[in-house]
């Protein structure tokens, strides 16, 4: 089975509010909620993935120094392997904005489960929770 290798962030606001994303029509899981990030590169770090993909699709900036592991996911899904470290950011500059189609929302972590989420995202949400 194939293993893909993707970054996510949690971006954390100044109330303690949490990013998604909805992923726009088109696309596989269109419709669920997640949270940034996007495919790691050969060659490179799920940092730099995370810092290259933040500015792709949301037009901000962080650095890498701005980035806490905090967990990751490990699922299989029919066609793959999905390995997905997930990191917490409360500092970068600019205000995210959609640059590709997606929806943005600014969630309390208690809501996170309002929000139908991919299936390797679901156990994200508890530690997320506990973490803030």
């Amino acid at each position: 089975m194939k293993v893909i290798l993707v970054s996510a962030v949690a971006l954390i606001d100044r109330d303690g509010r949490v990013l998604l994303a909805q992923r726009p029509e088109g696309k596989s899981m269109a419709g669920l909620w997640e949270f940034p990030g996007g495919k790691i590169e050969p060659g490179e770090t799920p940092e730099a993935a995370l810092v290259r993909e933040l500015h792709e699709e949301l037009g901000i900036n962080t650095w890498d120094s701005c980035l806490a592991p905090l967990t990751f996911a490990s699922h299989s899904y029919t066609d793959f392997h999905l390995l997905m470290p997930l990191y917490a950011c409360r500092k970068w500059d600019g205000i995210p904005q959609s640059r590709e189609g997606q929806r943005l929302k600014w969630v309390w972590a208690k809501d996170l489960n309002d929000y139908p989420m991919p299936e390797a995202d679901i156990p994200l949400i508890p530690i997320l929770r506990d973490w803030l």
